[in-house]
């Protein structure tokens, strides 16, 4: 395949979902060539009922959304979060992180992932510089010294310096070149909906910790709220069975009555949670992006911001090294990228996995720890914005698109 591999690109993208198409969006916006092959016909990929989740997208993700000229395409459906208030189930005891104390605007932004796909796909439609093949299957794949080469099932055949895994947690891909992983299941079911409610939520998003699980009502546009509810399987089996009426009062109990009567606004999903690693970052020619690189739990919302990180920090590698006339996927390029990315992915997993474990356990000394945790944090104003910071994304080696700045 090597001696006749196709079209010359300067990045080859597999994966057309929300962090593929942001990474194409990125380097497009530069003027850079890029093919990105998905699997999923385009159509059917931003399709309403494709996925009826929401992201949390922090401030420095919202700042590399607007970098690379997606966020115009997203603010319309953006509901601001202006306060997060964290509790262990009902408990007085709580942290209220308010937008003001940083004096920033919003601490970040709610929005629904087909919002957020289709403003990502119209702005990589936009770009000359990117060709999208979907429905797209890469039926060969040869990283060589200089080049990766893959073919399609359509008979394309493409070629470029850098190739960029951005499959998800179940990356094909990345099996197909013997990367291995780590993975384990939380014992937990993600249950997911959009619900309506008599109220104004006032931008206030709150995290409430169960023995069976955290549970999550984000503010959505309009008088609307929806759930993240990480629910132990021992029980999800059982309430995912209830009609819609059962299910609600299930729902309501934990939601709170603040917002009044609540009703459904859409169907229900769910999905098993789990935590995956990829024992590395980058091979030959090859750089994991995103879920292809490390899966999280969903119980900080922190998910796709450290995906963009990837992203934002994979595009200024490849940009900074073609700049100076350099090869962006050899190994010095990937060795930064991959050691860039290390640290943060590894704690992001460190305290997610951590705060899942530790509010899981209902023993009465642990919860007690907990309550006094809480207590502690929301009396020590610096801790607590340094808190608000991390999650606003404004902290640590941040790429250059991250602060705003050009690529």
């Amino acid at each position: 395949m090597t001696s006749s591999c196709g079209d010359d690109f300067e990045v080859i993208i597999l994966g057309g979902g929300m962090s593929g198409l942001a990474l194409a969006a990125a380097l497009g916006s530069v003027g850079r060539s890029v093919l990105v092959v998905e699997r999923v016909p385009i159509d059917r990929l931003l399709a309403a009922p494709h996925d009826g989740r929401v992201t949390a997208v922090a401030q420095g993700s919202m700042r590399f959304l607007h970098t690379i000229g997606a966020w115009a395409g997203i603010a319309a459906s953006a509901e601001p979060i202006l306060d997060i208030v964290v509790r262990e189930g009902f408990s007085p005891i709580e942290i209220h992180y308010d937008h003001r104390a940083v004096g920033s605007g919003p601490l970040g932004y709610i929005v629904e992932n087909r919002a957020i796909r289709a403003a990502l796909a119209t702005r990589v439609g936009a770009l000359p510089s990117v060709v999208m093949e979907a429905p797209g299957e890469v039926e060969a794949l040869e990283p060589g010294p200089a080049r990766v080469c893959i073919q399609l099932s359509n008979g394309r055949r493409a070629r470029a310096p850098l190739l960029a895994l951005c499959e998800g947690r179940q990356s094909a891909t990345r099996k197909r070149l013997g990367i291995g992983v780590r993975e384990w299941r939380y014992g937990q079911t993600g249950i997911v909906c959009t619900l309506a409610h008599q109220r104004e939520h006032q931008g206030v998003a709150v995290e409430r910790f169960f023995p069976d699980g955290p549970f999550a009502r984000l503010p959505m546009t309009g008088d609307r709220s929806s759930i993240v509810w990480a629910l132990d399987d021992r029980l999800s089996g059982a309430v995912l069975a209830l009609d819609d009426s059962s299910f609600l009062g299930e729902v309501a109990e934990r939601f709170g009555d603040d917002l009044g009567a609540l009703e459904l606004a859409g169907p229900r999903w769910h999905y098993p949670l789990s935590l995956v690693l990829a024992d590395k970052y980058a091979v030959e020619r090859v750089a994991l992006v995103g879920d292809a690189a490390r899966g999280i739990h969903p119980i900080a919302g922190q998910g796709w911001n450290l995906a963009l990180r990837d992203v934002a920090a994979l595009a200024e590698t490849v940009c900074d090294r073609l700049r100076l006339g350099l090869d962006p996927g050899d190994g010095i390029a990937l060795e930064r990228y991959a050691a860039w990315r290390r640290f943060d992915g590894a704690a992001l997993v460190a305290v997610t996995d951590g705060i899942n474990r530790l509010f899981a356990n209902d023993a009465f000394p642990l919860r007690l720890a907990r309550q006094a945790g809480l207590a502690a944090v929301e009396r020590i104003a610096p801790l607590k914005r340094f808190f608000m910071q991390h999650a606003m994304g404004l902290v640590g080696d941040l790429p250059r698109a991250m602060r705003g700045q050009p690529l």
